[in-house]
């Protein structure tokens, strides 16, 4: 146990990770598992709303390919404008999901991320860092 708190306190963001996951964690023990994503959206919208984190939910992000916008995406949750959240209410929880999360946080080029499974018996997450990242002026004023 010792081991993964040094790795909580050399994440980037995370206080505001950790505060995340406290809300998903107080959601998925209200709820419990069983629900679909959107439930658990809406009450992490309001468990959110609660804690002051800021966010923007279904926040429409472009996706680009060598310099040309070839589509949009949703992001479940923008938070602070730094951290993509993405929510998942599913049994089995497994590396295509946390490669579609990474390839998201590439895509929309945001450093953190996290995964967040209520579908199981115990709320599952992941830490995302993208080290393809590549600052900007709006992000750096973040740290």
């Amino acid at each position: 146990m010792q081991k993964e708190e040094q790795l909580t306190y050399t994440f980037k963001y995370a206080a505001l990770t950790g505060r995340i996951i406290k809300c998903a964690m107080a959601v998925h023990s209200a709820l419990g598992n069983g629900f679909q994503e959107v439930i658990y959206q809406r009450a992490m919208g309001i468990e959110m709303r609660l804690d002051e984190i800021h966010f923007e939910r279904e926040k429409e992000m472009p996706i680009h390919y060598k310099g040309r916008r070839i589509g949009t995406r949703r992001v479940d949750f923008l938070v602070e404008g730094i951290i993509a959240v993405e929510f998942k209410a599913t049994t089995k929880f497994d590396n295509y999901h946390i490669n579609q999360a990474m390839n998201y946080l590439e895509a929309y080029n945001l450093e953190v991320g996290l995964l967040i499974n209520f579908g199981e018996r115990s709320l599952n997450f992941r830490r995302l860092t993208n080290k393809k990242h590549k600052p900007t002026a709006s992000q750096s004023s973040h740290h």
